[in-house]
């Protein structure tokens, strides 16, 4: 299927602490190519107050009319999420397809989903979205043919009728909540087993799988490009005390990660609650290491998981010079520096998760004593 030709529109709204413009248009071309679209041009519109018909303003609409025009773009993607009636107004306006920052990462995690678990995920993710988007007859779905948003529900030919959407919806959170406890049957088992358990968790493509084949020689896939893992992966480890530890792979996070797909994603991420442990991996060779790492945290707070012990994990070191490595662990110096490609650091990360558990072991047994008591 040839790519979608990308126009994008990097949208600055002048609070405080909005991100730098150029720093968002380099996440929205690597998202873009993510969902195999080609990016053709972009522009930044300054927009305060949004407008509630179109977003943004007829002077920026008209401007970008002519960029569309001059590109031969076929699809307009925003960084920011736009309400049904801006994106229908704008699709008028403009003449081509228009998919918002949700739109834009409900069609990667689409392309991505590969077990039945993990598409359940997605379609309700995507039906959440579709729902309150749904105009007259389906004017919206009746334009799906294939390309950036139109993945998913529409390629089923699914009849665009609320009352059957939300029939489905009901239906997978059904399914969904019967992985939800069969998940969590699986961690009850492990754990009457004495199996520790450590999530990875960190920004996406901070490199979370390569790690869990390194540590554990798990085949994890592995992809330079965002959310190439959306199934958590769990694998053993044998530590050599007796004591196996079981590492799991999860989804990678995002700064302002929609909603719809945290709470679809709620069973999934439920690993991450139940580990006894949590491992955040960074990409310390990433100009924004320190962003990514409050988004991670800022995620985990969401998720409830923020009280949870956990260590930091310096990744891609192999990418770093000495003096890189030295200014990057000043910056964390709590971190543990390793490599996932060489291996480089793993007797350090190995014994600091080995000495971490044990401290949490011998915190549950004070506990447990305690309570006794």
């Amino acid at each position: 299927m040839a790519r979608d030709k990308a126009f994008l529109v990097i949208v600055k709204s002048g609070a405080k602490n909005c991100p730098d413009p150029l720093d968002v248009l380099e996440e929205m071309k690597e998202l873009t190519e993510s969902a195999h679209g080609a990016v053709v041009g972009s522009v930044t519109a300054n927009v305060p107050h949004p407008s509630p018909s179109h977003y943004i303003r007829k002077g920026k609409i008209e401007e970008i009319h002519t960029e569309i025009h001059n590109t031969n773009a076929n699809v307009l993607i925003f960084s920011v999420d736009l309400s049904p009636v801006q994106a229908r107004n704008l699709e008028e306006a403009c003449g081509v397809r228009v998919v918002d920052r949700t739109g834009l990462i409900l069609d990667i995690f689409a392309r991505r989903a590969v077990s039945s678990d993990g598409k359940l995920q997605v379609e309700l993710a995507q039906l959440q979205y579709l729902l309150p988007r749904l105009v007259g007859m389906g004017v919206i779905m009746s334009r799906l043919g294939g390309g950036i948003g139109t993945r998913g529900p529409g390629e089923q030919k699914l009849e665009v009728d609320r009352r059957r959407i939300r029939g489905r919806i009901e239906h997978i959170q059904k399914q969904l909540e019967k992985l939800r406890v069969h998940r969590a049957q699986i961690r009850q088992g492990r754990r009457q087993k004495g199996l520790r358990q450590v999530a990875i968790v960190g920004y996406t493509n901070a490199g979370k799988s390569t790690l869990l084949n390194a540590l554990t020689g798990a085949d994890a896939y592995v992809e330079n490009r965002l959310f190439a893992t959306l199934d958590p992966k769990t694998r053993i480890y044998e530590d050599g005390s007796g004591k196996s530890i079981l590492f799991t792979d999860t989804v990678g996070f995002i700064r302002e990660l929609p909603h719809g797909l945290v709470k679809a994603f709620h069973a999934t991420l439920e690993e991450v609650l139940d580990a006894d442990l949590i491992l955040v991996v960074v990409d310390a060779a990433s100009e924004h290491a320190m962003e990514h790492k409050q988004v991670v945290d800022q995620v985990l707070e969401e998720l409830g998981a923020g009280a949870k012990e956990k260590l930091l994990v310096l990744n891609k070191a192999d990418l770093l010079s000495d003096v890189e490595m030295a200014r990057i662990q000043d910056v964390f110096p709590e971190g543990i520096m390793i490599s996932s490609l060489t291996k480089a650091g793993f007797p350090n990360l190995i014994r600091t998760i080995q000495e971490t558990l044990k401290k949490i072991d011998d915190w549950n047994i004070l506990k447990k004593d305690s309570n006794v008591e």
